[in-house]
C-alpha cells in the first residue's frame, strides 16, 4: 500500500491587503482557500495554473515558511507548523526542503557557492572541517557541477548552473521531500529539461518526493506521477498525469490543454483552441460559487449559488457543477 508522506487538509491561506487608521484588518487577498490534497511517497505531484492562482503559496506554505490561515499540513503525520513552533524547529526543517524560481535571487551574492551549499550542514550541525568541505564537494558533483567552483561567487555562473546550486543547497541535509517552486521558469528553454532530468536522476537516488509546480504543462507532463490543477485559490481538477491530459474533465484545465503547441504542423494547424473569455477575477473579491464561473462556456445559474465540491471519479477528482450532477 502507497504510504501517504504529505498530507494537506483544508488549506487556507490569507494576507492582509488593507489595514485600518488603527491596523484591523479591513480586506484581505484570499490566496489560497480550503485545499485538500496527499502526496504518495517517492512520487512527484505537478501543480499548475495560471500566475496568482496561489501555486506558489501552497509551496510556500508546506514548507513552513507561511504559517497557514487556517487547515494543516502533515508531514508523515505530525503537523508541520506545530512543529515549527515547537521546541524542535530543525528537526520538520531538515525533512522539508525547498528550490526557488529565481535561482539568483534566491542565492547571497556575498557568500561563495561553498558557503551557500555550506550554510544548512553548519546550522544543522552534520559536518564539520575536511568533513564539511568533503560533502560540499560530493553535493557539487551531484548536481553536475566541480569542486573548485566552491570558492566562486553566485555572479560568475550562468542561470543553470546557479540553480543547480540551489538545488545542491536544497540536499545539503539530506531531506525527504522538496518543494520545487517553478525551478526552471526563470531558465532559458535549453537548459530546462537538463535541470528536470537532473531532478529526476536525485529523485532516483535519494528516495525523494516532489512538490512541483510550474506553468510548463509539457514539463510538468514529463516530470509528474499525478497533477494539480489551481484556479483562482482553489483545487479544480486531480489526476493521473497520463488521465488528466488524455481526458480533461474541468472545463479550465481544457483550456489550459488546448493552450500547449503540438509539434506536428498538421495536427497542430487543425486542432481547437478554447480561448477564455475575460480576466481572472480579484482575489480580494471574488465571485460566489464556483470562481471558475465569469469565464466558463458552460456556466449555470447553479454555479453563481454554490461552491462545487472535488469529488472523486475513479481517482480523478474534479470540482465542477457540470460533471458532478
Amino acid at each position: 500500500m502507497s504510504k501517504v508522506l504529505l498530507d494537506v487538509q483544508n488549506l487556507t491561506k490569507y494576507f492582509v491587503a488593507k489595514r485600518s487608521l488603527f491596523g484591523k484588518a479591513e480586506s484581505y487577498v484570499k490566496a489560497v482557500e480550503s485545499i485538500s490534497f496527499q502526496v504518495i511517497k517517492g512520487e512527484t505531484l505537478g501543480l499548475v495554473g495560471e500566475t496568482g492562482c496561489g501555486k506558489s503559496t501552497i509551496g510556500r506554505t508546506v514548507a513552513g515558511l507561511y504559517s497557514p490561515t487556517s487547515g494543516q499540513v502533515l508531514f508523515n503525520g505530525g503537523n508541520v507548523h506545530a512543529a515549527i513552533r515547537g521546541s524542535n524547529p530543525l528537526a520538520m526543517r531538515r525533512r522539508i526542503q525547498m528550490i526557488f524560481q529565481d535561482p539568483y535571487a534566491s542565492l547571497n551574492p556575498r557568500m561563495t557557492v561553498g558557503d551557500i551549499v555550506g550554510e544548512p550542514i553548519d546550522i544543522h550541525g552534520l559536518a564539520t572541517g575536511g568533513a564539511r568541505m568533503d560533502r560540499i564537494y560530493h553535493l557539487l558533483k551531484k548536481v553536475g557541477l566541480n569542486p573548485e567552483h566552491a570558492s566562486r561567487f553566485p555572479h560568475e555562473f550562468s542561470g543553470g548552473q546557479r540553480q543547480r546550486i540551489g538545488i545542491a543547497r536544497a540536499l545539503a541535509v539530506d531531506p525527504e521531500f522538496i518543494v520545487c517552486d517553478e525551478p526552471i521558469s526563470a531558465l532559458d528553454v535549453s537548459i530546462q529539461a537538463q535541470v528536470v532530468n537532473l531532478l529526476q536522476e536525485l529523485q532516483e537516488q535519494f528516495g525523494l518526493t516532489y512538490l512541483f509546480i510550474a506553468h510548463d504543462l509539457s514539463m510538468v507532463k514529463h516530470i509528474s506521477r499525478r497533477v494539480a490543477v489551481m484556479y483562482l485559490g482553489s483545487l479544480v481538477e486531480l489526476a493521473d498525469c497520463d488521465e488528466l491530459y488524455k481526458k480533461p474533465q474541468h472545463p479550465y484545465t481544457q483550456a489550459l490543454l488546448s493552450a500547449i503547441p503540438i509539434p506536428d504542423p498538421a495536427v497542430e494547424l487543425d486542432r481547437k483552441r478554447i480561448i477564455l473569455e475575460g480576466d481572472v477575477p480579484s482575489p480580494i473579491n471574488p465571485p460566489s460559487g464556483c470562481k471558475f464561473r465569469t469565464r466558463c462556456r458552460y456556466v449555470m445559474p447553479k454555479c453563481s449559488e454554490e461552491i462545487p465540491q472535488l469529488i472523486s471519479q475513479n481517482e480523478h477528482h474534479v470540482a465542477c457543477h457540470l460533471i458532478n450532477k
